[in-house]
């Protein structure tokens, strides 16, 4: 498989991915979503959880639908809204709170090790080099 192909598939997977959380945001999940907004954003945390859900689901259908010519861009903004939310991910393990399963501080500590690999991967995923 060539490295077009292989990049093609990350990007859609990493979209899917995001479609997919961004409507558990919404829906089933929103209760533990709650969980990682921190104390200090100053909206609503209700609100907070509806809009990064959106902001997911827009760069989800972004990541599966560009052309060629913006995937890098769009590669680029996908890896700066997970450096973004990123501070939610410190909070549930500093302030402790269980949520996806993440119920003891060994597992919140290790959620945070995943952040770079989607940082990563959406920049790698979607360079046109």
């Amino acid at each position: 498989m060539n490295e077009k192909k292989v990049k093609t598939i990350a990007r859609f997977l990493l979209g899917a991915n995001l479609i997919f959380a961004g409507v558990s945001h919404l829906t089933f999940a929103r209760k533990d979503f709650r969980a990682q907004v921190p104390d200090w954003v100053p909206l609503k945390v209700d609100d907070t959880v509806i809009y990064s859900g959106l902001a997911e689901i827009a760069l989800g259908s972004s990541l599966v639908l560009t052309n060629e010519k913006h995937q890098e861009t769009v590669g680029k903004v996908a890896a700066s809204f997970f450096a973004a939310v990123f501070p939610g991910n410190i909070s549930q393990y500093v302030h402790k709170r269980s949520a996806f399963g993440l119920d003891s501080d060994r597992k919140r500590f290790v959620r945070l090790l995943f952040q770079p690999v989607l940082i990563y991967w959406a920049l790698k995923s979607t360079e046109t080099k």
